[in-house]
């Protein structure tokens, strides 16, 4: 996924967490902010801690990039939102991760109306 698809600083990312406007299931977390005007959504990841040593955030991470580069095309365009990794995440195969975030963005509205 191309860095443009990335949100990197800090402001960016509190401004779509103070949005509160969030879903979640038992993997996940999404926080997402609506902005018109925008030519393609953008995406912040963040996996603390709690989910284990550096390998497996670094795993975690790829794999949620990974999710989301295969369901691209159908995402809205016009979004940022963060996707923020539970602890239970990092026991998870890549089917597991994939089919878990795809719940967690379906439960958020994210995927384009078909």
């Amino acid at each position: 996924m191309k860095k443009s698809y990335r949100i990197k600083k800090e402001s960016d990312f509190q401004r779509v967490f103070e949005t509160h406007n969030s879903v979640a299931n038992h993997k996940f977390v999404i926080y997402q902010m609506q902005k018109p005007n925008q030519p393609h959504f953008r995406v912040g990841i963040s996996v603390g801690k709690k989910v284990g040593n550096a390998v497996q955030r670094g795993w975690v991470k790829r794999r949620i990039r990974q999710t989301l580069l295969e369901v691209k095309p159908e995402l809205k365009q016009d979004v940022d939102f963060l996707v923020i990794a539970r602890k239970s995440a990092a026991d998870l195969s890549m089917k597991e991760i994939k089919k878990n975030l795809v719940h967690a963005l379906t439960l958020a509205h994210l995927f384009e109306e078909k």
